[in-house]
């Protein structure tokens, strides 16, 4: 059996990197790299982690994310549900 493909993540304004397991969401990569990404839900309906994705792409758990069609074209993303198919560089759009 193979390994699980592990991409890096990197946390703007901080330019933090850390390991993103193809199986978590950005959010619990982040938590478990001791990041304090904003989050409340954890399912995609708050909106509490919302973030900018400036590179890379994602899968997401759900069928449809808590996100508008126009939000999600701008590149707008939800980490709690959102899991990375490629290394990503990704920015809150709230307070940290």
């Amino acid at each position: 059996m193979s390994e699980p493909e592990t991409f890096t993540a990197t946390f703007l304004p901080t330019d933090t990197s850390f390991e993103a397991p193809a199986e978590l969401s950005l959010l619990e990569a982040g938590l478990l790299a001791g990041l304090p990404l904003p989050s409340s839900c954890r399912n995609g309906t708050c909106r509490a982690c919302m973030s900018k994705l400036h590179a890379g792409t994602v899968r997401y758990r759900i069928a449809w994310p808590g996100l508008s069609l126009d939000e999600k074209e701008d590149g707008f993303i939800l980490p709690c549900v959102a899991c990375p198919t490629a290394n990503v560089v990704f920015e809150p759009v709230g307070p940290v």
